[in-house]
């Protein structure tokens, strides 16, 4: 009997997402699990699996078609949809003996990156799938010492305007009387981009703290356990550090990893420490989010990191990946510049920039010596935290970049 496969709900009040590619052909038999399509959503671009093993009759979409939530995507004629109920009620199912676990194509790919055995993995998702936090925990405990109006279905009429925010934006004059203009489509991403950083620069009164921090002492460390960490297949980076130093000195300073209820008039104090790390792609600026990083060593910290960052610039991020970020820091060294002033990835409350590290003259006990100065720029809503909240919380960074063999050692 045929079965239509339709957008299932993708979370995090996404309602729609592009087509990049259709990765089956109509006839094709597939097994469950099997990569059916590349889309772009609000977050990023990620895979869709099969839920079920048959054979493809129809495809319903092409590439470069906006689809919403549960319109169709590929009919099977046949096949066993998996359906989240099948387990007992209480007690996820677990693989027979020999048998495959259950786990998306990107869960199969974490684990191996974090050198996790499926089989030895309890799975808490729908009919007892392992899914990535599922890994995640297991690699940690391998590792105890390690250091608009709704749109009709179908292809897209053409250009869609931004969603408004705020004042409408006046008419625009006719720049083609001046001279020969080319006008370009904002991709999906792109597009998404604009409207949260509008969105965040309207609703939210940002206020900037600068501050830098003596790296020489850090860099020193850097360079003495590179090739350590590259023995154990990690790169050992400054942004690591600033992870850390960001989680710890988050736990001083809560404020700053929280979200504002204004409808409630409450703060919304996160127990919980996942930092967004902005990594820049072909596609445009994406913020994969590391679990639990106050609890997790900087060796760690490093390897999670390299992995992430390599499966969003190859496009494979999974929603798991984008989701449920407390604070944000965006490293722009590697390009140069003296400062910047970040937009907050709303509906967080703060993000920290960091620019390019510079060795300076500096007095110390009387005498003129190099440093290595490190610019740091805390962005934080004036609403939730007050201009000394946020040179405690900055000078609390400073402090731990300022002492590695301390950040180290601190869980």
């Amino acid at each position: 009997m045929p079965r239509a496969f339709a957008l299932p709900d993708l979370g995090e009040g996404l309602t729609e997402a592009q087509i990049v590619r259709v990765l089956v052909h109509e006839g094709d038999v597939i097994g469950e699990d099997t990569p059916l399509l590349e889309v772009e959503t609000d977050k990023a671009q990620v895979e869709i699996p099969s839920p079920l093993a048959g054979r493809v009759e129809r495809i319903h979409v092409e590439p470069g078609q906006t689809v919403k939530v549960g319109e169709v995507l590929v009919t099977f004629a046949d096949g066993d949809l998996a359906r989240p109920g099948s387990a007992a009620p209480g007690a996820p199912a677990r693989p027979a003996a020999g048998g495959p676990v259950p786990a998306a194509p990107a869960t199969r790919r974490l684990a191996r990156e974090l050198g996790v055995d499926l089989r030895a993995v309890e799975g808490t998702g729908p009919g007892g799938r392992v899914t990535d936090a599922d890994v995640r925990g297991a690699g940690r405990a391998a590792r105890p010492e390690a250091p608009g109006p709704p749109e009709a279905p179908g292809r897209p009429a053409g250009p869609r305007p931004l969603a408004p925010v705020g004042l409408a934006p006046p008419a625009l004059p006719r720049f083609e009387q001046w001279g020969p203009i080319e006008r370009l489509p904002l991709s999906h991403l792109r597009r998404t981009i604009a409207e949260r950083m509008a969105l965040s620069a309207a609703l939210v009164p940002h206020v900037t703290h600068f501050d830098r921090a003596d790296i020489t002492d850090l860099d020193q460390v850097l360079r003495r356990n590179l090739e350590r960490a590259r023995e154990r297949g990690v790169t050992l980076t400054l942004t690591s550090f600033l992870l850390k130093a960001a989680a710890l000195a988050l736990r001083e300073h809560p404020q700053f990893n929280a979200s504002l209820d204004p409808g409630a008039g409450e703060l919304i104090l996160k127990r919980y420490c996942h930092l967004g790390v902005a990594v820049a792609t072909d596609r445009g600026l994406i913020v994969p989010v590391l679990r639990d990083v106050d609890r997790t060593p900087v060796l760690e910290l490093a390897r999670e990191l390299g992995a992430l960052a390599q499966r969003v610039r190859a496009g494979k991020a999974t929603l798991d990946d984008l989701r449920g970020g407390t604070f944000t820091v965006t490293n722009l060294g590697a390009l140069g510049g003296t400062g910047a002033i970040p937009i907050i990835n709303y509906p967080e409350v703060a993000i920290l920039g960091v620019a390019r590290a510079r060795e300076e003259p500096v007095v110390r006990d009387g005498h003129v010596v190099p440093r290595l100065l490190l610019p740091l720029s805390l962005t934080f809503d004036h609403r939730v935290a007050d201009g000394a909240d946020g040179a405690r919380f900055a000078a609390d960074i400073v402090r731990r970049l300022e002492h590695p063999d301390q950040l180290l050692l601190e869980l």
